[in-house]
């Protein structure tokens, strides 16, 4: 069974400017970042700690799942 990998933000900020995210900030403990989708701008909130809690990685995912393809996201947050 498939289980959450532990990740930092800095690690899911790198991930998601490699699919086309931007940053519009990221100062202090949160960076925002966005991509411009059929003209309208989609945004995420990533917290910068070093380790991601569980239930906010899950957020992270179920978010990005509305612009990022299910299995992209399935080999980057989750162990085989």
């Amino acid at each position: 069974m498939s289980k959450l990998r532990v990740l930092s933000g800095k690690d899911i900020v790198k991930f998601l400017r490699k699919e086309g995210f931007e940053i519009e900030y990221g100062k202090g403990s949160h960076s925002k970042l966005f991509k411009l989708i059929g003209g309208k701008k989609e945004s995420i909130t990533i917290p910068l700690h070093k380790e991601i809690a569980e239930g906010t990685l899950r957020a992270i995912y179920n978010q990005a799942s509305k612009f990022i393809s299910e299995e992209k996201l399935r080999k980057y947050f989750y162990t085989n």
